[in-house]
């Protein structure tokens, strides 16, 4: 019996790129139907975060165009991760794939995913960038080197890998299993365990519209993920605690012994610059630890990630 699949599409303020990316997807479902991988019952849904411009009306009409689209519309913009989430859980079916809209990653892989899947038995399927040529240098060497930061951290994240991938039900059910409201779905996914494969692909440029990830954001996505999934950032200011705890003792060994000696120096600088470097470390970790408090008084509530307002 042939799989079903459902490709799940999260989109903000999109519409000027629905329209070209709107075919393709279809395409890819009817092409894989043709040649037999994947069941009539295949389906793309667009799940629209909460967007302010056309994106809504767009998807209703393709999905009144085309019998393999369907469309979800949250309540309200609740950000990528959760637009993500809230598609593969509407999602019916054996695989889910998700991918953004803007066709930057290749629609054309899925037909890989879904093979690795059916022929080679993996649960998780990771869509893998083969390189990075189209980005620029700042862009190419901060995302390396936060993929380097998150692994020193001690989180389990693959490489150059977004959130471009395909999942079979029984890794998408335990995925569902995660109830945190602060995602990072890169980081979660791996955590599961079950087979995984990887395909690579080339990534190309933003076919219309503009970026909805500027560098705040993208900023702001690298600091869930690393207080999300790491514990390791409090160790460090333990450990950073411990060596100024040493140099601080040493400081007042030495300070007393030339005291003694009758060579001690008076002066405010010293004093000044003392306060100044330990206050300064103590803010730094007291904002630190209220990050991750303040992400427990997030969890403890246990608020509904997202509602959606129609479906189509």
């Amino acid at each position: 019996m042939l799989p079903q699949l459902t490709i799940v599409v999260p989109c903000y303020n999109e519409q000027d790129v629905l329209p070209i990316s709107t075919p393709v997807f279809v395409g890819v479902i009817r092409d894989l139907v043709e040649k037999k991988l994947v069941s009539e019952n295949s389906r793309v849904m667009f799940v629209d975060d909460g967007s302010r411009d056309e994106t809504w009306r767009l998807i209703s009409e393709f999905a009144n165009k085309h019998d393999e689209v369907k469309g979800v519309r949250l309540s309200r913009n609740r950000g990528h991760q959760v637009a993500v989430l809230a598609g593969m859980t509407e999602a019916q079916g054996d695989l889910i794939a998700t991918i953004d809209a803007d066709l930057q990653d290749d629609p054309a892989v899925i037909e890989q995913m879904v093979l690795k899947s059916t022929q080679d038995g993996c649960d998780i399927v990771y869509g893998v960038r083969a390189d990075r040529s189209t980005d620029t240098v700042f862009k190419r060497n901060t995302a390396e080197q936060y993929y380097k930061l998150l692994k020193f951290l001690g989180v389990d994240i693959v490489f150059n890998h977004a959130d471009f991938r395909l999942l079979s039900r029984r890794a998408l059910d335990s995925l569902l299993e995660y109830r945190e409201t602060n995602l990072f779905l890169r980081g979660i996914v791996p955590m599961i365990g079950y087979r995984s494969g990887v395909v690579e692909y080339s990534r190309s440029e933003r076919q219309a519209g503009e970026s909805k990830y500027p560098l705040a954001k993208m900023v702001s996505l690298a600091w869930e993920g690393v207080t999300s999934l790491s514990i390791r950032p409090l160790r460090l200011i333990t450990a950073l605690g411990v060596v100024i705890s040493m140099l601080a003792f040493a400081t007042t060994i030495f300070a007393f012994a030339a005291a003694l000696a009758g060579a001690s120096v008076e002066g405010w600088a010293s004093v000044i610059i003392a306060i100044s470097f330990f206050g300064g470390v103590q803010l730094l970790a007291l904002g630190l630890i209220g990050e991750y408090v303040g992400k427990i008084y997030l969890e403890v509530k246990r608020r509904p990630k997202y509602f959606v307002d129609s479906r189509v």
